[in-house]
């Protein structure tokens, strides 16, 4: 791991790699750079592969900010900017799916294409979700959230090992752990699942998926690839695959198969293949 300093802090990040190409992979709510250990090879005999921890998140610094979307887009703007990135693809999961999406649209001119899996392609609707997971992040987004998440450290103790299909070794399980030993490190394991636009709420963030959604849609120069995991629902659901071919300009979606929401940790070869693939077919 690397150290990189930003705005009043600093973010760690991997590097492997080297080449014409530069792939940037973002994470998600609760993983780190870690997430993609075993598809970062897979690529970096062709490409320079960088894959920062998210501020607040993994071995990056802990600043005292309310880790909101906003937040964290300043921040991964500065990591950018201090790295000199351009003529980038990026790689993201979940809110770093997001994050990247967002940072294309603004940085159109260093952007050379998109590779998503288990993202925020459009804004979502409570509907869309199981009951259980309606149950689950309406309590995290109340004040027993902070009971929930905080203190019992749910999203690391259950909605990590509950995301990966084939089951998530101890040893990893640890890694995962380590950054966040007490209340004041979870912080930002908190502030995601209360950022999720659900229903138009919050507004700010529902406004920035509705952003780069359209951006993503009048681009047919850059090139896109949605991957999708078999019996996914929400935002890997079929009917939300189907949307993004549809709606995104020069979109490609292509089955991982079967996979958890963290499906790095079910299936790092075939991601690494499908972006192998779409890359440099």
């Amino acid at each position: 791991m690397k150290t990189i300093e930003v705005e009043d802090s600093f973010m760690a990040y991997r590097e492997a790699g080297a080449g014409d190409t530069t792939i940037v992979f973002l994470h998600g709510n609760p993983t780190s750079s870690y997430l993609w250990r075993d598809v970062i090879p897979l690529l970096a005999d062709r490409a320079r592969v960088l894959a920062p921890d998210l501020i607040g998140m993994g071995d990056s610094g802990k600043p005292d900010i309310d880790y909101r979307f906003v937040g964290h887009v300043r921040y991964l703007d500065a990591w950018f900017d201090a790295l000199d990135l351009h003529d980038v693809v990026i790689v993201g999961q979940d809110w770093g799916g997001a994050l990247g999406m967002d940072w294309a649209r603004r940085h159109p001119d260093r952007i050379r294409g998109l590779a998503l899996i288990e993202t925020f392609l459009r804004p979502m609707s409570w509907a869309e979700l199981p009951p259980l997971g309606q149950d689950l992040f309406r309590r995290m987004r109340s004040a027993e959230g902070e009971q929930m998440v905080l203190r019992d450290n749910q999203f690391i103790e259950f909605n990590l090992p509950y995301g990966v299909a084939s089951g998530l070794a101890e040893a990893d399980h640890d890694e995962y752990r380590r950054p966040y030993p007490d209340e004041r490190s979870r912080r930002p394991l908190l502030a995601w699942p209360r950022e999720i636009p659900f229903d138009g709420e919050p507004a700010d963030v529902h406004d920035r998926v509705v952003a780069y959604g359209r951006w993503m849609a009048a681009t047919p120069q850059v090139p896109k690839l949605v991957m999708t995991v078999e019996n996914g629902v929400g935002m890997g659901s079929d009917e939300t695959a189907t949307w993004a071919k549809e709606t995104f300009a020069a979109t490609t979606v292509v089955s991982v198969g079967p996979a958890g929401h963290h499906a790095p940790e079910d299936q790092p070869e075939a991601i690494g293949r499908a972006v192998a693939s779409w890359l440099w077919a």
